[in-house]
This record gives C-alpha cells, structure tokens and sequence, in this order.
C-alpha cells in the first residue's frame, strides 16, 4: 500500500477519486510540529535552534498516520510547494518516525488538482527542499522572537 499525505481534506477526498485501491490517501490537516505555546521554545545558546511539540490537536491525527505509515510500503508526502508545505512534510518525516531504510518516502508537488496533474507529479517525485524548510524554520523563529 502506499500512503500519500496532503494537508488539506478536501483534497484528500478529490484525490482519492484519481487513484486506485493501491493508495490510501490522509490528510495532515495542516501542521503537526510548532514550537510550545507555553515557553520561548528557542534555544538562544545553541544556534537559535527550535524545540518542536506536537500540539495536543495534532496528535491523534499524528497517531492515525503512524499506524497507516507503518504497514504502507511507499509514503509520498504531497504537501503544498511552498515553505510552509515543506516543513509541514520534513515536520511529518519526523512525528511519523519514517525510515527511508524501511520504507521508500517521496515527496511530490501539483498545482492543480486533476487526474493529470496527480499522475505527472506521482511520476515524478523529487527530494525536500530544505532551502524551504530553513526558510519556514527561520521565519518562525523571528516571529516568536520579536
């Protein structure tokens, strides 16, 4: 089986009608890492480095996608290509403990949702950007700093 991941539930349904019964796809409903609500969650003394949590909303969800991730042969994180989909798919490598080793993990981007544009992005996955990612991690870190 393979698990494709989206943020949205819209999409998640929209999607679902394109593939075939070899796909299972969930929605992340958006992120599932932040930093702490209660706390700076900034280590000011190693690199501004971030503390991420799960927020309390997000694990159930979290817990839904693991047990899935885990029988899944192929997870494909199909996140939005901007800064903010980037991290929240890096985000779910992590909360969801994927091992490349274990299991084959792709990540994919489309501009639109058809049939077409799921196909050509499924045949045609390409690697994180972490240039996003820092992106993100940076913008967040400024905004809880100031």
């Amino acid at each position: 089986m393979k698990l494709l991941i989206v943020e949205s539930p819209t999409k998640a349904k929209t999607i679902t009608r394109f593939l075939d019964k070899t796909y299972k796809v969930k929605s992340s409903f958006g992120h599932v890492a932040d930093l702490p609500k209660n706390k700076l969650g900034i280590d000011l003394e190693n690199n501004y480095k971030p503390e991420y949590i799960i927020p309390e909303k997000a694990i159930k969800r979290v817990e839904e996608l693991k047990a899935i991730a885990k029988k899944s042969d192929t997870i494909i994180l199909a996140t939005d290509e901007d800064r903010e989909g980037e991290a929240i798919s890096w985000h779910l490598i992590d909360a969801l403990e994927l091992n490349p080793k274990k299991q084959k993990i792709e990540r994919i981007a489309f501009h639109e949702i058809t049939r077409k544009a799921i196909e050509e992005a499924l045949n045609s996955p390409r690697d994180l950007d972490m240039g996003l990612v820092d992106a993100q991690q940076a913008r967040r870190v400024l905004d809880r700093l100031v």
